[in-house]
């Protein structure tokens, strides 16, 4: 591997090539960072209507690049015949890509995501059954920022072999609840009172229309759906603000929410014995 007119004639001449080495990983490191910075500009000054996801891959994609490249000039300095080193690399690279399938699934989808741009960050998305704002995003996974102020951190191969829905890409958004009253209530006035509270929520939309409907005959309750249209933004704090004015209007106008509940009957038999 190493050719007898690049051997090191002795200790200055090692100490003066490792040097050299040295400096030209250190030459490297600060190129691929400008070429990282360079890279952000020219996308983001363009035309092209790139996601910040897509932005931040061709930066770290480029900046690795420059660092490969950096490595190989750096050991051939040292006097290193590179054939036989690229070649090794070869074979090594078939035998970790065996190794590292999973790994190599989740860079994969990691170049996917941006290109198509499912969701970008800042958006709010449910994917692999975790709701969540996307705070960052690699090549390798996604960091998601929960409603409770948890950090999940999702495989990007888990994203793009999901089912990616993106609640921030639409403007406007459907709030579904369920409430129920007994069946000795008032069907009819439990239907005004839902909808005087929608109505009177500032956040609900009047287009499209909120609907109220009787929804199931339940085995203690008879339950209403109740699905009021508002901004993307709003969902939660409708959610919140209509279930809580439910139960104390409900209480206020005397209609009950029941407990489950079950009835038994219990059926007395006599049995006459002749004889």
């Amino acid at each position: 591997m190493w050719p007898r007119s690049a051997r090191w004639a002795g200790p200055g001449n090692r100490v003066f090539r490792i040097l050299i080495f040295l400096l030209i990983l250190l030459a490297f490191r600060l190129l691929a960072r400008f070429a990282r910075k360079l890279v952000w500009k020219v996308l983001d000054a363009s035309k092209v209507q790139a996601s910040r996801l897509l932005k931040r891959t061709v930066q770290s994609v480029t900046g690795t690049l420059v660092m490969v490249v950096g490595l190989l000039v750096a050991l051939s300095q040292l006097g290193l015949d590179m054939t036989p080193l690229l070649s090794g690399f070869g074979v090594a690279g078939i035998v970790v890509g065996f190794a590292l399938q999973d790994s190599l699934a989740n860079y994969a989808a990691g170049v996917m995501i941006p290109a198509h741009r499912p969701y970008d960050t800042g958006d709010l998305i449910e994917v692999s059954g975790t709701l969540g704002k996307v705070e960052n995003m690699t090549l390798v996974a996604a960091t998601l920022l929960t409603i409770d102020h948890q950090a999940p951190v999702i495989p990007n191969n888990k994203i793009w072999g999901d089912v990616i829905r993106n609640i921030t890409a639409q403007r406007i958004c459907r709030v579904d609840m369920v409430f129920g009253i007994s069946y000795s209530g008032d069907i009819v006035h439990a239907e005004g009172v839902l909808a005087q509270i929608l109505e009177a929520h500032s956040k609900v939309l009047d287009e499209p229309a909120p609907l109220i409907k009787v929804h199931e005959l339940g085995d203690s309750s008879v339950s209403f759906v109740v699905r009021p249209w508002v901004k993307t933004g709003d969902c939660w704090d409708v959610y919140w603000d209509v279930t809580r004015e439910v139960k104390l209007r409900f209480d206020a106008e005397g209609i009950s929410i029941p407990f489950p509940q079950q009835d038994v009957h219990i059926v007395e038999m006599t049995t006459e014995h002749e004889g």
